[in-house]
């Protein structure tokens, strides 16, 4: 058997016949490092002998060679100086893989990296000839422009094969004419360019080759024109734009001409390549692709094609693209245009576990460096294992294998890895199918079907649920829908009602999923999601039936079905700083729709996610509530920034002034509810006299004013999400007699000289939500000096009576069959009394009181200055958790707050009143 030395002799003995490379190969090292090159790549081995100056600088360690200079005086060399330098170039990532010295990105970069350079070179000398000749093109407004080059697929995505061709796309901003004495069309100008770009890379000569180039990925491909402007392009994504070219697009970057132009472009493209919503759809596009290349590997016998072929190359990219367009319009930090950290970012997210990853990445890496071999041999553009045994040996040698069977061992095993991972994919929807009765009765309605079907299944309403079947058959939703999607349909419909059926109230599912449906009929990607995902199908019917709230929201809104499956769903829910994060993310800019639409979404999206932890039980009800006023807080602040940017475009800022938003109520109390309102309160400070500079220059007061209106409007505007929160304003001082923003002097003159009893009641709980930062510590000072007022322990008993005996009269709807959690005798309100008083009269002793703001922290802070006992306050502790836990339950399914009464709800009250006598606290009325 032959082994390294006897293969690569031959091309050692050509390197002995010329001079200066005998004289270097004296030295055992360097002719050993020599001889490792010579048996990997015929090709590093020409380029020595035409390029013998290479040797020493390869030895060396030193830059292959000097980038050529390209000028007009050169013209007739361009073609040579560029395929002798990427020879030469190519030749030092052959050296440097070969000999250990680069990873395989590193080796993936390098090759990137010349193509750029060659492109860039090219296209640089080219457009100065043309500007001789035609002159520059200007669009409609004289403005100059340059030609952008896009390189998708591999050149996209910074990893191109040794010797790979290059996928380019030529574009240009706007139409135009040159202004030179020949004057062009920009698009005949730029079409004559990137053909003599094209021409000058790829046209063989007697120097070979510098870059293939491949032109076809563009609109249309070969029978499209050659250059497009972005409006054109654009017009074509939008009507024309297929699946396959979401995934080419997907790495695209601009790699010649002008960058910044293509960027923007990218921008306005992304929509089209990332979806709004969890884009199942992809997957049909990918199916399709995958089909097409199947059907060519076996059209083609290329099993052993390690790129096309059955667990190659293609298939991670496939997989690792497809799950990026499935949630990069949802999940930015997915949008990579790499493959390794692209496969990161998804094992980051959760959606590839951090095993599958690891392996994936591992066998990617494996697959790719057996490519560079096999392109590095002869620069070929080659994908097939070698049929030749002695190029078969000398890849298993190159590559550290004792020979070609243990080489085939292993990539046999890391393509099996591949293609179960890919199948597993692919094979989600199989999970979907429903008893063939259902499918049979559905797909029969609405002129026939057996409704005994729906009996087997398991639904007792019969007649009900068949007349609502077929009144959504002979729906024009489903009539009107395409043969795709009313496939898709079909597999779903049955599948939704087999988990209707075992539902806990069958009919009352199917009526909230039905709902749902012909919401969706329309939105391809909803059904696909629930076709490809049963996961999310069973979430969804488990939603639906046990919550009207979320039912609700999935039919208003089903851009929330992209939450049923997102791996964050089962986790850690997000703390305070993650959720002014995820709000903060979205900018501030002139359209304020599109901002409060964003907002909303988020919202949307937090507060579902909240929800169904809270439904779930995955976390108790006073987290939920806090979770809920922590999003406000978010939302909130975000509106700040908006309305101040709208009020300051308008009427200029307030030098030295601040502005402070507080939160009264649940809000302050970090109890929020699902749908509750917001109970603001607004503040500000500012010099004397003091004016907006703006053009349209406003006092302090009326500055501030309409800041605090503009913030009270953004909150309850409806946008495509809904409203973001309905306010209440009523508790600011004078109430709705007073203005709706108080500076701080006069906030603080009114606690301290006119606001009641139940004024600084509330003020217990209110708390900073937005704002100046400065501000908001002289506020707590104002409070704490409020709530730290000496009081007469029997006023303060008299008038948190007399205001809660009233409240009940007026709000309690508590009877004989259910008791009103929040404002029934011993509930909520009862509680939140109890602890104000206790605050009111004793925070003067005890400055410890005059912080906490949640029911939880007011319980621990009394207890700690020994006026609760520890016995009531854990009593108390447990009450508050039981009566918000079914408060919560009552919204989520949209039930109002009364509840029968039952041992935990007794409990609770009871402990509560005990609590009032104990503490000689009447809120009750007398018998």
């Amino acid at each position: 058997m032959m082994d390294a030395q006897s293969l690569s002799s031959t091309a050692m003995q050509r390197l002995h016949s010329i001079p200066s490379c005998a004289a270097l190969l004296e030295d055992a090292d360097a002719a050993e490092r020599v001889r490792r090159v010579a048996l990997a790549s015929d090709f590093a081995i020409d380029t020595l002998l035409r390029q013998p100056e290479l040797l020493p600088r390869l030895l060396a360690g030193a830059p292959a060679t000097s980038p050529p200079e390209l000028g007009a005086e050169n013209r007739g060399d361009w073609p040579a100086l560029l395929r002798r330098y990427r020879a030469a170039e190519s030749t030092r990532l052959v050296w440097r893989d070969v000999l250990g010295l680069d990873t395989v990105a590193d080796t993936l970069a390098g090759t990137t990296a010349l193509a750029e350079h060659c492109l860039q070179r090219a296209l640089d000398v080219l457009e100065a000839d043309f500007a001789q000749r035609h002159g520059v093109v200007r669009d409609g407004d004289g403005r100059a422009q340059r030609m952008v080059v896009f390189g998708l697929g591999k050149l996209g995505g910074g990893e191109l094969n040794f010797s790979s061709d290059v996928d380019l796309v030529y574009a240009y901003e706007a139409d135009g004419e040159s202004d030179g004495a020949r004057p062009l069309a920009a698009e005949t100008y730029y079409a004559r360019l990137g053909q003599q770009l094209a021409k000058l890379l790829d046209e063989v000569t007697a120097d070979g080759f510098c870059h293939r180039v491949d032109l076809r990925l563009r609109p249309y491909g070969n029978v499209g024109r050659v250059a497009w402007s972005f409006p054109a392009m654009e017009q074509y994504f939008q009507h024309e734009g297929r699946d396959w070219e979401r995934y080419a697009w997907q790495k695209a970057r601009p790699v010649a001409g002008d960058a910044e132009a293509g960027e923007r472009f990218l921008a306005t493209l992304r929509p089209f390549v990332y979806r709004r919503y969890l884009d199942y759809g992809a997957l049909d596009g990918l199916r399709a692709m995958k089909a097409a290349i199947s059907a060519e590997v076996a059209r083609k016998e290329l099993a052993d094609d390690i790129k096309r072929g059955p667990g190659g190359i293609r298939e991670i990219e496939f997989l690792v693209q497809a799950l990026q367009l499935i949630r990069g319009g949802r999940e930015a930090e997915l949008r990579e245009r790499r493959l390794l950290p692209a496969l990161q970012a998804l094992v980051a997210a959760g959606h590839v576990s951090g095993e599958t990853g690891e392996a994936l990445a591992a066998s990617y890496l494996s697959l790719r460096k057996l490519e560079n071999r096999l392109q590095m041999l002869r620069d070929a553009q080659t994908h097939a294992l070698p049929d030749r045994e002695t190029d078969r040996l000398r890849v298993a040698l190159g590559l550290g294998h004792p020979d070609w069977t243990a080489l085939r061992g292993e990539l046999d095993t890391v393509r099996a890895r591949v293609t179960g991972e890919f199948d597993a994919l692919l094979a989600p929807r199989r999970a979907t199918t429903a008893p063939d009765a259902l499918a049979t009765y559905w797909r029969a309605l609405p002129e026939a079907g057996d409704v005994t079907a729906l009996a087997q299944a398991g639904f007792a309403d019969l007649e009900t649920a068949d007349t609502l079947l077929r009144d959504l058959a002979r729906s024009p939703g489903v009539k009107g829908l395409s043969d795709a999607t009313r496939a898709r349909m079909d597999r779903v419909l049955p599948a939704l009602l087999q988990a209707a059926a075992g539902a806990r109230d069958p009919m009352l599912a199917l009526r909230r999923l039905l709902a749902l449906l012909q919401n969706i009929l329309r939105r391809s990607a909803y059904l696909a999601l629930l076709d490809e995902q049963p996961v999310a199908l069973q979430r969804l019917v488990d939603a639906v039936a046990h919550s009207a709230l979320l039912a609700e929201r999935l039919a208003a809104y089903p851009l929330l079905l992209d939450e049923l499956l997102d791996a964050r769903i089962a986790g850690t829910l997000p703390g305070r700083d993650a959720l002014h994060a995820a709000c903060a993310q979205v900018p501030v800019d002139d359209d304020t729709e599109s901002v409060l639409q964003a907002l909303n979404e988020v919202r949307q999206a937090l507060s579902f996610r909240i929800a169904l932890a809270a439904r779930d039980r995955r976390q108790s009800a006073v987290d939920s509530a806090r979770q809920l006023a922590w999003l406000a807080d978010a939302v909130v602040q975000s509106v700040l920034r908006v309305a101040e940017h709208e009020v300051t475009g308008t009427h200029g800022s307030i030098d030295g002034a601040r502005f402070a938003v507080l939160g009264y109520g649940s809000l302050g109390g970090e109890e929020l509810g699902f749908g509750s309102d917001l109970d603001l309160v607004f503040l500000y400070d500012a010099p004397a006299q003091a004016h907006s500079d703006g053009a349209r220059p406003l006092d302090a007061a009326r500055w501030f004013a309409r800041l605090a209106q503009k913030i009270v409007g953004l909150l309850g505007a409806v946008t495509g999400a809904g409203r973001l929160y309905e306010v209440d304003v009523r508790l600011r001082p004078d109430g709705a007699k007073g203005l709706l923003v108080s500076s701080l002097a006069s906030f603080s003159d009114y606690q301290r000289e006119r606001a009641w009893t139940w004024e600084h009641q509330a003020l217990v709980r209110a708390r900073y939500i937005a704002g100046d930062p400065g501000l908001c510590e002289d506020y707590e000072q104002v409070r704490a000096q409020t709530l730290a007022r000496p009081r007469e322990p029997a006023r303060v008993r008299e008038d948190v009576a007399a205001m809660r005996q009233r409240m009940r009269a007026e709000l309690d709807r508590s009877d004989a069959s259910a008791f009103d959690l929040k404002q029934g005798e011993g509930g909520l309100v009862d509680l939140e009394f109890l602890l104000q008083a206790l605050v009111l009269m004793h925070a003067h002793a005890h400055p410890g009181l005059t912080g906490p703001r949640n029911t939880l922290a007011l319980i621990d802070a009394l207890t700690d200055a020994g006026l609760l006992p520890v016995d009531i306050a854990h009593a108390l502790r447990q009450a508050h958790a039981t009566l918000l836990a079914r408060g919560l339950d009552c919204t989520l399914d949209r039930r109002s707050r009364r509840v029968p009464l039952d041992a935990d709800v007794e409990a609770a009250r009871a402990a509560i009143k005990a609590a009032l006598r104990e503490l000689d606290l009447v809120l009750a009325p007398a018998a």
